[in-house]
């Protein structure tokens, strides 16, 4: 008797496991504007991905000199992913790089990026949330400046080239129109310059709003929690707007944001633009998957 109890409460368990139904599709794409989104790249398929920053559309670096910031490029981004499993991908990518100190001095530039993302958790109608882990690892590869070690550049060791930052993204689809999602991280840089720190605590917000089968609006805010990066010493959150097209396999996101870098080992330590001046740009991001 207890052997068929057994057998019917495993067959019971089972049967809730097997009828759950999974939400899909939290993202559209596997990033929102600056920050990534819970969404991973199904198994066998590969995004290469283009990605593109343009100069200030205002403020006294914009406007019509620089034809609102179109003369200028700020970052460029290019590289692929591929998805190993339904639940892990990883990939890797080279930028410009693009931000920069309050006082000028330039951050990591000429940088190589690997990332790695792994979904711990999907949504479905018994769980209320996905988690994703995502991180990523940078590495300039930038020609050392001799003779002053005052600058990041200096690279008196090789662990100085490198930054890394991850985040713990935690999403919801609440309807096929709206969807939401917070995600604690840190960011830490093996070198930085006098009085700053190396550990940087974030926390960021993304959400996406279909207003078409073809159409979305998508947004994403980064907050440091840091006596550093205030307003007072020239630092900002990164806040990006953006405008999605789906065309089935190709994702295309036009997009204005005050952060300069493209990857979060660059905006997190380095935005310095501020909104309120007219210190944002003009961007667009390409995504082609592909299956293998």
């Amino acid at each position: 008797m207890k052997k068929l109890l057994l057998l019917l409460g495993a067959f019971c368990f089972l049967a809730s496991i097997n009828a759950q139904e999974n939400i899909y599709e939290t993202f559209k794409d596997t990033r929102v504007v600056n920050m990534h989104s819970v969404e991973t790249l199904g198994k066998r398929k590969l995004d290469v991905r283009i990605g593109h920053r343009f100069g200030d559309l205002a403020g006294d670096n914009g406007g019509w000199p620089t034809f609102y910031g179109l003369e200028n490029a700020s970052d460029v981004v290019i590289g692929a992913e591929y998805g190993f499993t339904d639940n892990f991908m990883a990939g890797i990518f080279r930028s410009k790089g693009a931000g920069s100190m309050p006082d000028g001095q330039a951050g990591l530039r000429q940088v190589i990026n690997a990332t790695a993302k792994y979904k711990v958790v999907r949504q479905s109608d018994q769980t209320p949330l996905t988690v994703t882990l995502s991180g990523v690892g940078s590495m300039s590869a930038a020609e050392k400046i001799e003779d002053n070690p005052d600058v990041l550049r200096s690279f008196d060791k090789f662990a100085h080239r490198l930054a890394y930052s991850i985040q713990l993204i935690l999403g919801r689809k609440f309807s096929d129109r709206f969807s939401l999602q917070l995600a604690p991280g840190l960011t830490h840089r093996n070198l930085v310059p006098f009085e700053d720190e190396n550990n940087i605590f974030t926390v960021a917000a993304g959400t996406r709003i279909q207003m078409s089968k073809v159409f979305s609006l998508v947004a994403d805010a980064t907050f440091p929690f840091s006596d550093v990066r205030t307003s007072d010493n020239g630092f900002y959150p990164a806040v990006g707007l953006g405008f999605e097209f789906d065309t089935g396999g190709h994702v295309f996101q036009v997009n204005f944001t005050n952060a300069t870098g493209m990857i979060a080992t660059d905006y997190v330590p380095y935005t310095t633009s501020n909104w309120g001046d007219g210190e944002f740009r003009l961007g667009f991001t390409i995504s082609r998957v592909f299956n293998l």
